[in-house]
This record gives structure tokens, sequence and C-alpha cells, in this order.
């Protein structure tokens, strides 16, 4: 697999143009990855879900979500932006109102890399330029302020007092007094992660913070809810902490 990167500012933006030919695999990322097809299919699964995008097709995954990838037929060329923009959450679920604007758009930032000193300019405004071409959230400003309010901070001291317990996506929605599949999208929507991974990096967080203070990693891990303390200790070192 080919990977040609623009010289963007890795911590906020990376852009890049990825042959997947001889590219298959499995894994999850904590920023938004943003695939745009140029040539060819890339058979992707997110959390289960299934899709192709070929040429002119797109496809948004979040932050915390795992994801399966193979090339169809060995080919496949997308244009990937790996992002930390918490505006991507709204393109999450939808495709763009104009998938030929998008397509053109990605051809020509293809194009700027192959020669990116004459093209600086463009590759700096093209991940930007890339969320403009997806169009605004088809949600309007009066329903977005009629909806119930989430108390996130809330929610979150709810959760910790109760990591003993199997926690999923439909306990948190029963004490949001949503639906689940609302509270799922209204967690992509505000926190810019699947719910799960929201619950996650919550639980994380608290341990490490007990850690910090101090506690020993079996007495962390049985306050925090993980099965033991070596599960803990690998999702620390995961997290790089």
């Amino acid at each position: 697999m080919y990977t040609l990167t623009a010289p963007t500012p890795p911590a906020t933006h990376t852009l890049s143009l990825r042959d997947y030919a001889d590219a298959h695999g499995s894994h999850a990322h904590d920023h938004f990855q943003v695939l745009i097809g140029l040539d060819g299919v890339l058979d992707i699964e997110v959390e289960g879900r299934g899709a192709g995008i070929g040429v002119g097709e797109a496809q948004v995954v979040a932050p915390g979500d795992r994801h399966d990838f193979q090339a169809r037929d060995n080919s496949s060329v997308c244009l990937v932006l790996d992002t930390t923009h918490a505006s991507w959450a709204r393109c999450l679920e939808r495709a763009p109102p104009s998938a030929l604007q998008l397509h053109t758009l990605a051809r020509y930032l293809a194009q700027c890399m192959a020669r990116p000193d004459q093209s600086a300019l463009a590759l700096q405004c093209g991940p930007a330029l890339l969320l403009e071409a997806w169009g605004p959230s088809p949600a309007h400003a009066s329903s977005d302020a009629r909806r119930r309010r989430i108390d996130w901070p809330l929610l979150a001291e709810w959760a910790r007092a109760r990591w003993h317990a199997p926690l999923g996506v439909a306990d948190l929605a029963d004490v949001a007094c949503l639906s689940p599949s609302q509270f799922a999208q209204r967690c992509r929507d505000e926190q810019g992660m699947s719910a799960m991974h929201w619950l996650r990096t919550l639980r994380l967080t608290h341990a490490r913070e007990l850690r910090l203070g101090g506690m020993g990693v079996a007495e962390t891990a049985r306050r925090t809810g993980y099965r033991s303390p070596s599960a803990l200790t690998a999702a620390l070192r995961r997290s790089g902490a």
C-alpha cells in the first residue's frame, strides 16, 4: 500500500492518497477518518455495518469505531483525511449532497499532492474545502433548540458510580430519556464519537486519575470495572498513558 501525504499540520489534519491494492486489516483510531474513492472499490465494514467505497463515493469513520477494510479485486485508491475536527461528527451516517462536487475536489487535491511545492495553499485549505463540500447539517437550528438537552457531566458522574455493572448504550439512553438510536446519534453530534467509545474513554480517564493518585493497579481495575489488572494495564498502554 503506497501512501502519499500532504504537508498539513498533523495535530489537526493529515491528508493522504492511499493505494489499498494489497492491503487489508482491522483497526480503530481516536480521530475521524474520511475516505473518498478515486479508483476501484474499497470494501469496508464499520462496527458491523458493511459498505463499499467506489469511485466518487465517500465514508466517514468516527473516533473509536472499529473498521475492517479490503480492496475489492485488489484495486482501490482513496483520498484519506485523518482529522480531529469535531465538525465531521455532523457528516456521519449521511452522504454528501453533491457526490460529483466532492469527487471533483478529491481528484483535484490528489493532483495537487503530486506537486506539493506548487499547490501548498490548496493542500493547506483542502480539509476545510472537503468539509464545506459535504454541505451543512440537515438539522435546523429550531429543531436543535427543541431537543432534550443531555447533561453530559451529570451523565458521566452517573456512569462513574456504576463501573461494577455492564453498562451499554441502552443504559445511557435510559438515563438521558432518549431511545438508544437517538442517544447514539446525539453522542456522535455532541461528543464527536460513538456512545461506547465515549464510555470507554470515560472509564479509562477515571482509571488514569486513580493511578496518578497512587492507587494500585488491582484496586484501580476493581473500582473501574476492568476484568483484570492486566486488562487495565493493556488499556493504559494502548492509550499511551
